[in-house]
């Protein structure tokens, strides 16, 4: 194996050095203070791509990601990888193979020190950035979204909050005065897990309907058979209402019951509520689409990030046309809410803030939602990032893969 032993009096001269011999991209397995002065042993990327696709037959090591110019950034000294394994022991593949883990394993553990020194640097360099980055993280924003928005935010920015929400209410796609579901009419399911409020909104959106086009024009279904009073609730709403409520049960009844109310010029579904990995979340989107059914996801405000991030993935389909943010009046940050939203580009239309009827449902105002998102907390709580934890959050967000959640603005 082609490992290099690099010595100097300070780890700046020493990574100098590498970079000169081994160039950009070489790859730091180790490093040591001796008497001498700092010990790094490296190898050239070349080496490495060489050794992990020939020596170990069908093992790849992952790209490396990008980071900042290695001899911009003194090592950590504190930190010494363990020694290699004498030389008979990498003679087989097994061996072989355990010496790249470990490599990969120091690779990884270093790569974690440079990024963390360089978010530490950007905390000294430019306290606005890092300090609205921060704001971001405990608004409950995701560290993806915070790092693509610290490179595309110009240097130098004094209004840094505004250039922010500009950027975030151009990406968050609000259903317009022309798409409300109420005007249109139709025939939509509201979707999601249990405890969201799916059927309250439901009689919101039901009232709204009432009041503008009369009762005998709207009618609710329900296909929550599980749920002890289900219907007995969303019968209430009816009565209450004014407006016929029908049980359905499987897709044949559902489209004979749909069949008989296509006079009606808004029908609503209230759907049985089920964990995101329930395989029964399947069976209800085959349903629907074999009635041609349009989605409403109903996604909780209060839920974090990767509650809200599985519920779309698994809910999510080309029969959803957008969602409806449930719960505000609960959540303590709403930065997850929309980072989700925007990430999977879905269509806000509504907005629910309380359980009264229909009082508690408003149209989508993006300006309040990052008014509110964005709003100093009152006190800080255990979840609370401070200043210290900030380039160690960045650091690991940064070694991690982040191609599956890639997210294009319109700057």
């Amino acid at each position: 194996m082609n490992f290099r032993k690099f010595i100097a009096p300070t780890a700046r001269e020493a990574l100098k050095e590498i970079r000169s011999e081994l160039g950009e991209e070489a790859v730091i397995l180790s490093n040591r203070k001796t008497e001498q002065g700092v010990e790094i042993l490296a190898m050239a990327n070349d080496d490495m791509t060489r050794l992990s696709n020939s020596s170990v037959p069908g093992m790849k090591l992952p790209a490396r990601p990008a980071a900042p110019a290695v001899n911009a950034l003194p090592i950590k000294e504190a930190v010494s990888a363990p020694p290699l394994p004498p030389a008979a022991a990498i003679t087989t593949p097994a061996g072989e193979a355990a010496i790249l883990g470990e490599i990969k394993s120091m690779h990884s553990m270093l790569q974690k020190q440079i990024e963390a020194l360089s978010w530490n640097n950007v905390q000294q360099r430019d306290p606005q950035r890092a300090g609205l980055l921060r704001r971001m993280l405990n608004a409950g924003f995701s560290t993806l979204l915070a790092r693509q928005l610290l490179d595309k935010m110009p240097s130098g920015n004094e209004k840094g909050e505004s250039w922010i929400k500009h950027v975030l209410k151009r990406n968050l796609r609000v259903a317009g005065a022309a798409d409300d579901i109420v005007v249109k009419g139709g025939v939509y399911a509201l979707i999601g897990p249990t405890g969201v409020g799916k059927t309250t909104t439901t009689a919101k959106l039901a009232a709204r309907a009432v009041v503008r086009y009369g009762a005998d024009k709207v009618a609710l279904l329900t296909t929550d058979s599980y749920r002890i009073g289900a219907y007995e609730q969303l019968k209430i709403y009816g009565k209450i209402l004014g407006v016929a409520v029908h049980a359905v049960k499987g897709a044949d009844d559902l489209r004979l019951t749909l069949a008989a109310l296509r006079h009606k010029h808004l029908v609503l579904i209230d759907t049985v509520g089920m964990g995101q990995r329930d395989e029964r979340v399947s069976e209800q989107s085959e349903m629907f689409d074999a009635a041609n059914v349009q989605r409403l996801l109903v996604l909780n405000s209060t839920s974090g990030g990767d509650t809200l991030e599985d519920v779309v993935r698994m809910y999510h389909s080309n029969k959803v046309i957008g969602c409806i943010a449930t719960k505000l009046d609960e959540a303590a940050n709403l930065g997850a809410i929309l980072d989700v939203v925007m990430r999977h580009r879905l269509v806000m239309y509504f907005m629910a803030n309380g359980q009264r009827v229909p009082e508690d449902l408003h149209l989508v105002n993006i300006d309040i939602l990052l008014h509110r998102a964005f709003k100093p907390a009152d006190e800080k709580t255990p979840y609370t990032l401070d200043a210290l934890e900030f380039p160690t959050i960045m650091a690991d967000a940064g070694a991690a893969a982040q191609s599956s959640g890639e997210v294009s603005y319109a700057l």
